[in-house]
């Protein structure tokens, strides 16, 4: 098995963040006219409001709802909403994985609310039931470094009385949401769009401009994070006219990514390309008794980030086999995040396509081989 190398995937790209750039992408084909010229031109904001308005199409997002890009990412995104939002209410925070219990940091030592923390370990879903929705409640739609996920909106109650501010960022474009149920969401194009970096969105529903409306946080807000002005919603931020200079290459870039997404179908086919390939990986794992998912639970295992461990594998093994397959040019970025368990991480959003998937699966038993007979021969 070793001597003989399988054909390699057409584009070996399986980072969980940045993720595989759409297919045909090429820098080329970005739309330039905005590059050179202010944000704030009539330009600037036009393509900024058009990319906005995409987004809401694609995410058939009500007109309740309110999108923004923000700086920072994903996490400027979430910590904007924590910072200018909690403190009003008690506050619950879930956590099953490293970005989860990020925001537990925040939300301890830095804002020093005292929540209520539910966790649960990697590979496991926190116990949903314990949410008090009298709470602000605060949890990662899908755990990009665990493979775990929420099953669904179910959990939130219609009737809170707190806000529900889900980091969607590995979720967003891959699973249905009940934006009903969602208060405050937060994603980055870098993930299921295959998108730029650097650049977060926030989407705001009516209740959470309510409590930014009706509330002034006890601690300073820096200027990126302010929101409000005279004690109303700087409306001008979901409009296009962002707080800080956004990269207008990044931006074309995410229209690239969403006028893609539009041709092929919009959400529905951008979930489909996330089940055919969480499928086919899902089929490499059943037929390999060496390699098995993190998350135990089909019901609540992420589509996207799918996380893996592998038997009697540490650290140094894993790093053995990922170096192999990079060298290899067999499959790029694929060891697991540094804070989780030993093992691989493997993106399966809707920029991959699902024949590279199928292509890794040899790949991944020509690595094994490799690193398992190497330690054997040095443990001999």
């Amino acid at each position: 098995m070793t001597d003989t190398k399988p054909a390699l995937p057409e584009r070996p790209f399986f980072s969980s963040g940045p993720c595989a750039k759409p297919p045909g992408y090429s820098p080329n084909k970005l739309a330039t006219q905005s590059l050179g010229r202010s944000h704030r031109a009539k330009i600037g904001k036009a393509r900024l409001q058009y990319c906005i308005d995409l987004m809401r199409e694609l995410l058939g997002l009500p007109d309740t709802h309110r999108i923004g890009i923000v700086p920072g990412s994903d996490t400027g995104a979430f910590e904007m909403a924590m910072w200018t939002m909690l403190g009003a209410r008690p506050v619950t925070t879930l956590a099953w994985e490293s970005f989860g219990e990020g925001w537990v940091t925040d939300a301890v030592k830095q804002l020093q609310l005292d929540p209520t923390v539910i966790r649960a370990d990697y590979g496991e879903l926190a116990d949903l039931s314990q949410v008090d929705w009298a709470s602000d409640v605060l949890f990662t739609w899908n755990g990009t470094t665990s493979g775990v996920r929420v099953p669904n909106a179910d959990w939130i109650a219609a009737d809170r009385q707190g806000l529900s501010f889900a980091d969607a960022t590995s979720a967003v474009f891959a699973y249905d949401i009940d934006w009903a149920k969602i208060d405050v969401a937060t994603f980055s194009w870098q993930k299921v769009l295959g998108g730029e970096g650097g650049h977060g969105v926030l989407i705001l529903g009516p209740r959470a401009v309510e409590r930014l409306e009706s509330y002034t946080p006890a601690w300073p807000l820096p200027k990126v994070f302010r929101l409000v002005s005279k004690g109303k919603l700087s409306e001008g931020v979901f409009k296009g006219e962002t707080i800080n200079t956004p990269s207008m290459l990044a931006v074309e870039d995410a229209i690239f990514a969403l006028e893609w997404a539009k041709r092929i179908g919009g959400a529905t086919a951008l979930q489909a390309r996330c089940d055919a390939n969480a499928a086919a990986l899902d089929k490499i794992v059943g037929e390999r008794d060496w390699l098995f998912h993190l998350a135990k639970d089909p019901k609540s295992r992420s589509k996207t980030s799918v996380c893996l461990y592998l038997r009697l594998f540490d650290q140094d093994m894993i790093k053995r086999m990922t170096s192999l397959l990079e060298a290899e040019g067999a499959a790029f970025d694929i060891a697991g995040y540094r804070d989780a368990p030993a093992g691989l991480r493997i993106w399966c959003g809707a920029t991959v396509e699902t024949a590279d998937i199928v292509a890794l699966g040899p790949w991944l038993d020509w690595a094994y081989a490799i690193v398992k007979a190497k330690i054997q021969a040095e443990n001999s």
